[in-house]
């Protein structure tokens, strides 16, 4: 059995218990045994080991949790975003550009694109990333999709409502029965959850609601866009139907608000209280299509639990970045670097109901980042500056 020691470690983020909502311990050790954290204390104290990493003072971060992307594609929509920033308004329709460029592509052209963009997520401390299809459209761009996307994550979503393609355009009925039927059918097996983008333009609620109960029967786990475009009704249809998260959340009541906080449920966890139905927060879209930031300081202040993800794709988020995103969230959302250093690694796991990522406890999987700095706090009063030295994915350096 081969061990390692992660020692000198200035600031130690648990997500446990210790100092603070980050559980911080200080002059920290960790030692690894097959993957999975052993045991966690002062680095005086600290075990023998096979194998030795010297943190040198600085800080060491769970590995960041991504709940939100879009990897699957084809292309790039570059000349959209100039034209965003010229001053067009973003309104979700070149989804369609991307569509017609991945059905083209080689299934070693999308392969290689995943792995590509999956890597440069790794190198910036991201070591869970959870995948969605949906810009196939067709019953078997869809499956390949999820085939493709599953060679690099467990964490694998069916989107097939994403937005009704071009051949459906009058007859969106037809195209939520294909969904629903055969393309839901060939998608399953490679898939772990449903997720619909229900908002004007794409999926009405009722469309969603069907969309979201047929891949429930069939054992997936529920997702949802919510909410980005403007207000609607996608946040409330998620915590109806029990979604493990909901995504966006920019445009919110303050029924949503209540429907979020009211969500909860009693956990073993140092925070206590959680909301069941996470909102996950992307900046990085807001920040690519000069849209209004999520409120994430009121959503805090309610009790809802927030998740930070990347949401990137080609079209309205083209960044793989989640230290870019923890800054982001930090400078526009009103969030303290310890509430987004939090969202983007134990809040991301909660997005994916997982308690085995996103800490640093006994038996968690061993998915560390050290920080070329002595303190999280960097991540947010450095952006832009690759902090991140040294990324450990299940107990292997990277």
């Amino acid at each position: 059995m081969s061990s390692l020691l992660v020692d000198n470690i200035g600031e130690l983020v648990t997500n446990g218990a210790g100092e603070g909502p980050l559980g911080i311990r200080r002059d920290a050790a960790v030692l690894v045994e097959e993957g999975r954290v052993a045991w966690v204390g002062p680095s005086a104290y600290a075990p023998a080991a096979d194998h030795h990493i010297d943190a040198g003072g600085a800080a060491v971060l769970p590995g960041f949790v991504d709940s939100h992307a879009h990897l699957v594609f084809a292309g790039d929509r570059a000349a959209e975003f100039a034209a965003r920033m010229a001053g067009e308004p973003y309104t979700g329709g070149g989804i369609r550009t991307t569509v017609g460029a991945t059905r083209a592509a080689t299934d070693d052209e999308l392969r290689a694109n995943v792995r590509r963009l999956r890597g440069e997520a790794l190198r910036q401390g991201t070591t869970t990333m959870e995948i969605k299809s949906g810009y196939g459209l067709t019953v078997a761009d869809e499956a390949r999709s999820l085939r493709i996307a599953a060679e690099s994550s467990t964490e694998t979503t069916f989107l097939g409502a994403h937005v009704v393609p071009a051949e459906y355009a009058d007859r969106p009925d037809d195209y939520v029965g294909l969904v629903c039927g055969p393309m839901l059918a060939a998608a399953a097996p490679y898939a772990k959850w449903v997720d619909v983008f229900c908002e004007r333009g794409a999926f009405d609620v009722d469309h969603a609601r069907a969309i979201l109960a047929c891949g429930q029967a069939v054992g997936l786990g529920v997702r949802i866009h919510a909410n980005q475009l403007g207000p609607g009704p996608g946040v409330q249809l998620g915590v109806e139907l029990g979604a493990a998260s909901v995504d966006h959340c920019t445009y919110l009541s303050d029924a949503d608000i209540d429907a979020l906080a009211s969500n909860r449920i009693d956990c073993m966890c140092h925070e206590g209280l959680h909301t069941t139905t996470v909102a996950t927060l992307l900046p990085g879209a807001e920040f690519s299509t000069r849209s209004p930031y999520p409120d994430a300081r009121r959503l805090l202040d309610a009790g809802v639990t927030v998740a930070l993800a990347t949401d990137c794709n080609p079209g309205s988020s083209y960044t793989s970045s989640m230290p870019f995103c923890v800054a982001l969230a930090v400078r526009e959302m009103r969030m303290t670097p310890a509430e987004a250093v939090w969202a983007a690694t134990a809040g991301g796991a909660r997005a994916l109901r997982r308690d085995d990522i996103g800490v640093l406890t006994p038996g968690a999987r061993a998915d560390l980042v050290v920080l070329d700095a002595p303190s999280h706090l960097h991540l947010a009063y450095r952006p832009g500056v690759p902090l991140i030295r040294q990324v450990i994915r299940n107990g292997v350096p990277q």
